[in-house]
């Protein structure tokens, strides 16, 4: 039997380190958890997305008591960007979360779902997106869904 190690690189960031187009995506998704619907986990997740064209779409988490027949923040913004802007590629997407006591001190990661929806962006378009994932004591900055879901599964499985 061999063990193998999975190793992944992000950025460690401060908000005062990025850039006036990465801090206006974040913002964006600051801004989006204001759409939450959240009454059962009261947890407000917001997402934007950036576009080729420096469109920015923002989604957010809604909940429903059947669950899950709700949708993530991150599906939400990208499914909308999909479907209103199909030719366009996704760039970046930004992701923040709250709770009754304000911002999520560390950064929120995507769920597995919307992992692999993001994936199925980034083969759609051939292109990787770079992630933004807000904490108010820091910010990770990752380029590429396969950094967040090594031993992904993608179409290659499917030839």
């Amino acid at each position: 039997m061999e063990y193998l190690k999975i190793e992944i690189l992000l950025q460690k960031c401060s908000i005062e380190e990025l850039g006036p187009e990465e801090y206006k995506l974040i913002e964006s998704a600051k801004r989006a958890t204001e759409g939450s619907y959240a009454p059962y986990s009261m947890f407000n997740v917001g997402a934007a997305v950036m576009l080729e064209d420096d469109t920015i779409v923002e989604g957010s988490n809604q909940e429903n008591v059947a669950y899950p027949s709700g949708m993530c923040a991150e599906r939400t913004a990208i499914f909308y960007a999909n479907s209103q802007y199909p030719k366009k590629k996704v760039l970046a997407i930004a992701i923040a979360a709250k709770d009754k006591n304000g911002f999520t001190k560390g950064p929120v990661t995507p769920c597995g779902s919307c992992r692999q929806v993001l994936l199925e962006t980034e083969n759609r378009f051939s292109h990787d997106i770079i992630f933004y994932l807000y904490g108010e004591d820091c910010i990770y900055k990752i380029e590429g869904t396969k950094n967040l879901l090594p031993l992904s599964f993608g179409n290659e499985f499917l030839k």
